[in-house]
């Protein structure tokens, strides 16, 4: 502080003075009242002081105590939510292991089913050979090899974050095989006709465990089938004329084999009903629908397109009373579904559409209420990105659809998410009557060894590619 002698009036008390200027403020004051401003400063000095002395005991207590700085508190309740998300993950990944690995040895338990009721019959009729030992000596090998090697799974790392998510990658690749491009004709193939040797229009196919083929022989409105190696066909259903009687078929389009009662589903599809035969039986299922194709899942429940309502329903085994459920298409939109026809249903009870009307594969996963296109769906035509009014469709154990694609005649192949399919057999040169060559295919189907069947209909025959190993 500098002191003046001359008098004014006092900063605070405003009283003429002498008065004693505050360097720091520039404000003057009497000596009673600079007395009082100068303990003011000795005071926030003080509050100061102790403003430092406290942060230089934050300091040292930070240097004794690192783990108390505020970021790595930051880290240690990271740390702890992060532990608790990867136990909630592990468990839920133990979860679907569980399933997963319950799911295989179930269908493997199926299947050991239907073999064993296989080997009960040939005991019971007593009548086997070496070809039907040779079979289920081949399938008891199968069954054994998947129950000691299941599907593997991987971890795999997110390389993009610290701790990623842990994807399940199953070690089964896609298998991209490929059929000899001749094939050999292993039903009819000797002109259109109405005798057991013949076909007419052949639609939808199914091949048993057996290799015995069963044929909507549509225009002669009856279901053949071609034993193994068989020269010629037997009548099962149908071949009493074209009727509605209960004995009758008119233009059936497909039909699928119940291999655990050996009856048949048959969609008859001008008399709009879904029909079995069980033996010299049979039952009208359903009513009422333009049926065309058919499929079962593994559950048992049946799965039926109609063409003209441009959906797809489902029914559950034995309960045909009810309407069914929509599980594809519906609403009487065109742009969904137009004319639908054979469909497929996966694993997960997926069901795949043949949309022939719009040239498209669709595919409806379970409860969706839009479908995806998953081959063609880029207008008819004949380039490797469409299809021409395609047919039958069946989708392997990686996901790989396989269509007919009718009017162009030759069998594709797509993989889900891919612009472009590939040509599998067929497609040489348009339609003809060579072995390698197709004409408006329609249904198809692999029997367990992979081999390729084909329904060539305007050839009148049933095409097998066998499978290059």
């Amino acid at each position: 502080m500098a002191m003046a002698n001359n008098k004014t009036q006092c900063f605070k008390c405003k009283k003429e003075k002498t008065k004693y200027s505050c360097r720091g403020c520039s404000q003057r004051f009497c000596c009673t009242d600079l007395a009082e401003h100068k303990q003011l400063l000795n005071e926030e000095l003080h509050h100061i002081t102790n403003d430092y002395d406290e942060f230089k005991q934050r300091i040292n207590e930070q240097k004794q105590n690192p783990e108390n700085y505020s970021l790595i508190k930051q880290i240690n309740l990271w740390e702890i939510n992060s532990i608790e998300k990867i136990k909630q993950k592990a468990e839920e990944y133990r979860e679907n292991v569980i399933k997963s690995s319950q799911t295989c040895i179930n269908d493997i338990e199926m299947t050991f089913n239907v073999l064993r009721e296989q080997i009960k019959q040939i005991h019971e009729e007593n009548e086997f050979n070496e070809m039907k030992l040779n079979y289920l000596r081949n399938q008891l090998m199968k069954i054994t090899e998947e129950l000691n090697n299941p599907s593997k799974i991987s971890i795999e790392q997110d390389s993009k974050s610290f701790i990623g998510e842990i994807l399940f990658v199953f070690s089964k690749k896609p298998k991209f095989n490929k059929w000899k491009q001749d094939a050999i004709t292993v039903a009819a193939g000797n002109g259109q006709g109405h005798r057991l040797n013949q076909l007419c229009g052949p639609h939808g196919i199914f091949i048993d465990k057996n290799k015995n083929i069963f044929i909507v022989d549509r225009d002669n409105h009856r279901i053949v089938e071609w034993k193994y190696n068989a020269k010629e066909g037997q009548t099962i259903a149908g071949g009493n004329g074209r009727g509605y009687l209960i004995d009758q078929l008119n233009r059936p389009t497909d039909v699928i084999v119940n291999q655990q009662d050996h009856s048949i589903i048959i969609t008859d599809s001008e008399n709009k009903r879904m029909i079995q035969w069980s033996g010299q039986n049979q039952t009208v299922l359903i009513k009422k629908i333009h049926c065309w194709g058919l499929a079962m899942d593994k559950y048992g429940f049946l799965y039926v397109s109609d063409c003209e309502k441009n959906e797809v329903r489902r029914w559950k085994m034995g309960e045909y009373n009810n309407e069914g459920i929509v599980v594809a298409g519906g609403n009487g939109r065109r742009d969904q579904l137009s004319y639908p026809t054979f469909i497929f249903v996966d694993e997960e009870q997926s069901v795949y559409v043949s949309d022939s009307f719009n040239h498209r594969v669709m595919k409806w996963r379970k409860d969706a209420k839009e479908g995806t296109v998953v081959a063609g769906g880029n207008g008819k035509g004949k380039n490797l990105s469409q299809l021409y009014y395609p047919g039958g469709v069946i989708v392997d154990h990686f996901g790989q659809i396989y269509v007919a694609d009718s009017w162009n005649h030759r069998v594709m192949r797509w993989r889900e998410g891919k612009e472009e399919g590939e040509i599998v057999v067929g497609g040489n040169n348009s339609q003809g009557y060579q072995p390698n060559q197709l004409n408006a295919p329609m249904g198809i189907s692999f029997d367990d060894d992979g081999n390729l069947y084909v329904v060539d209909s305007r050839n009148q025959r049933i095409q097998k590619f066998e499978i290059i190993v």
